[in-house]
């Protein structure tokens, strides 16, 4: 699981990356992503919303979507902030279903970020 320096707590840390980050979609989940060139960890937000499922539903979504960030934090550049919204296909998605659209958007991400 996700430690808490690797978490965004703050409503403002999650609204800012939403609005001012750089943003892919897929079929299942929306990765946010914004650099802010701090020395730190990058840290994972997680949205979920009720049009998912029932609360059983969401917290599993969201324990299937920390334990791919987990996974992936070596790959994500210091100072990064990512936020993944869940859509309500993600509700009957596979762990590698979700894994696969994390990465992917990860890794364009990174590529955008790297041309700008």
């Amino acid at each position: 699981m996700l430690a808490r320096p690797f978490r965004l707590t703050r409503g403002t840390d999650y609204r800012s990356v939403v609005r001012r980050g750089v943003r892919c979609g897929g079929a299942r989940v929306v990765t946010s992503m914004m650099t802010t060139g701090e020395a730190r960890e990058p840290r994972f937000g997680f949205i979920i919303s009720k049009q998912v499922g029932t609360a059983v539903i969401r917290n599993t979504v969201r324990r299937r979507l920390k334990a791919v960030c987990a996974e992936a934090i070596s790959d994500v550049p210091q100072g990064t902030d990512v936020v993944i919204r869940a859509l309500p296909a993600s509700a009957t998605a596979t762990f590698a279903e979700l894994k696969a659209d994390v990465t992917r958007c990860l890794a364009r991400l990174d590529r955008t970020k790297a041309r700008t």
